[in-house]
């Protein structure tokens, strides 16, 4: 057996090399790029985002950190999004993996806020009893300016959110809750 490559054809093996020369080089195009998720309010809906993930076969799910609702992502960003810019692509992703999902996910910019700004906002509520109630609640605060991460979970009957304690307040929190219906442990709505 001469060199391994017995019964193998010169064409073949170098077709071969170059194809995995190839691979690399597309491996090389793929970026892990880290993003903001929204519509993760709870830990139980990490796996209806791997599962939503599936269904974007361009776009690898690396890793999911639910404290900071970051996620990491690999994509061709120049095959899926030629030409757009660094917002562009974010909002193209953002619009994929919300059809992808019917609307419960999407993606923003990482948050540029130090963290060591954010205030932590918890509003105990009553009524939030399933997946859908939760997803209203967090709607209603999580686009607010200001507000960087929001949870809202049924089985602590909590909404909490970080926020830039200089663009928004717990007051306008409670008011946007209110005009979604949802019923602070106070009583109010």
């Amino acid at each position: 057996m001469r060199n391994g490559l017995q019964g193998y054809s010169f064409a073949f093996v170098f077709l071969l090399v170059a194809g995995i020369g190839l691979a690399d080089e597309k491996l090389a195009e793929r970026s892990t790029l880290k993003h903001q998720v929204t519509g993760l309010f709870s830990k139980d809906r990490i796996p209806d985002l791997q599962k939503t993930m599936q269904k974007l076969p361009d776009i690898e799910l690396v890793k999911i950190d639910f404290d900071t609702s970051e996620a990491e992502f690999r994509y061709d960003a120049g095959k899926l999004f030629p030409n757009a810019t660094p917002d562009q692509i974010v909002e193209q992703f953002d619009n994929l993996l919300r059809n992808a999902s019917r609307h419960t996910f999407g993606i923003k910019p990482i948050c540029k806020t130090p963290r060591e700004k954010l205030m932590l906002v918890e509003i105990p509520v009553v009524g939030l009893d399933c997946k859908a109630c939760c997803l209203a609640a967090y709607e209603a605060i999580y686009k607010l300016e200001g507000v960087e991460r929001a949870t809202a979970s049924f089985k602590d009957g909590l909404v909490t959110a970080w926020i830039d304690s200089e663009k928004t307040d717990r007051t306008k929190l409670e008011a946007a809750l209110k005009q979604r219906n949802v019923t602070l442990k106070d009583g109010s709505q």
